[in-house]
């Protein structure tokens, strides 16, 4: 099933920070994000130079990935870590995958 959304976590080169998402074009998002790290640095992704994917998922509506994405904002680290590994157990930065 092709998703239309998506909630994703990208994540600096020394993975300590990380940032949550939630996008129509996941894809055209990590370049803005890259974009953003290497000029502007306006955002927090951009500042803090994340644009490494190391996880997502899709949705079919934007308010069920948005519900998404604000659930997970909320959680402590440890937590998210835990999401994370249980997609990728490696930490490995998925951005070949989704391009």
């Amino acid at each position: 099933m092709l998703y239309s959304y998506f909630v994703y976590i990208v994540t600096n080169e020394n993975k300590t920070a990380l940032y949550i998402g939630m996008t129509n074009n996941i894809q055209r998002r990590l370049s803005q994000h890259y974009f953003d790290s290497k000029n502007a640095k306006k955002s927090f992704a951009g500042k803090y130079n994340c644009y490494y994917l190391l996880y997502y998922e899709g949705f079919e509506s934007p308010e069920t990935a948005i519900q998404r994405e604000k659930e997970i904002k909320k959680w402590r680290r440890k937590k998210k870590n835990r999401l994370i590994s249980d997609f990728n157990p490696e930490w490995e930065f998925l951005n070949n995958e989704v391009i």
